[in-house]
């Protein structure tokens, strides 16, 4: 007799904390999933957000397999071999964050999020403030280099002095995930039926709201990540212009 595939349908289980009365958030039943899910089968294929978050995964990935390599055996600046680090590292986040969405780990996804605005804020920080590198050599300490709250300010006084959105503003939501604050509590909530909510500790499968959240806060910050490619290798070819034959073809 055949053995079962590992990745056979079973049921999935969850397990979640006290239950938790008046909060909003989608029911995860215990419906037949598979173990794995692939590129056909994952629970938010379609999301309009979640196809563009795809589209621009595979623009960035084109555009550093294309600059790179020029940057392999030759004199880099101290920021260039900051942006190379930096890059990578921010792409690598980039793509777990979309693994993780893939598998339903909604939650986990999210908390990767300030890893990621935090990477494409230092490029987009030291880009427009280049004596802050020194900083960078010196190893970035905790009480050497500027937070991301402020970072993002230093960046907003560059680019729009009169805006008054404050840095503080846009890393309260990532905080509270990455540092457990109470806040943070619905962002993994799931509907238990008529026994209201729980805390999910596994994957969440029918919160759309949250997936597209994801996806519209990945989105501009890939953005960046991508621009600071040109900005820190500004004389190398872009993607479309080395795009292989293969590539190509499949676009038309």
């Amino acid at each position: 007799m055949a053995r079962k595939s590992r990745n056979c349908r079973v049921k999935t289980e969850i397990s979640v904390s006290s239950t938790l009365g008046g909060q909003e958030a989608s029911f995860m039943d215990s419906e037949v999933t598979p173990v794995i899910f692939t590129p056909d089968n994952e629970p938010y294929l379609g999301r309009k957000l979640l196809f563009h978050f795809d589209q621009l995964i595979s623009s960035a990935m084109e555009q550093n397999a294309v600059t790179a390599p020029t940057s392999h055996g030759r004199t880099l600046s101290d920021h260039q071999r900051m942006a190379c680090q930096v890059i990578a590292q921010a792409l690598s986040i980039a793509l777990s964050i979309r693994e993780l969405i893939r598998q339903g780990y909604l939650f986990g996804a999210h908390v990767l999020l300030r890893a990621l605005v935090e990477r494409a804020t230092i490029l987009l920080y030291l880009q427009l403030l280049p004596e802050e590198i020194k900083k960078w050599n010196r190893g970035w300490h905790l009480k050497d280099a500027p937070s991301l709250a402020t970072m993002i300010d230093a960046i907003k006084s560059k680019l729009k002095p009169d805006s008054p959105v404050r840095g503080s503003d846009l890393t309260a939501a990532m905080n509270s995930l990455l540092h457990a604050k109470p806040d943070s509590a619905p962002w993994n909530l799931v509907r238990l039926g008529e026994k209201g909510v729980g805390h999910a500790v596994s994957k969440i499968l029918n919160r759309p709201e949250l997936c597209d959240d994801l996806c519209g806060n990945v989105i501009p910050w890939l953005v960046i990540i991508q621009a600071m490619m040109a900005a820190y290798f500004p004389n190398e070819p872009s993607a479309q212009q080395s795009v292989p034959v293969d590539i190509a073809a499949r676009r038309h």
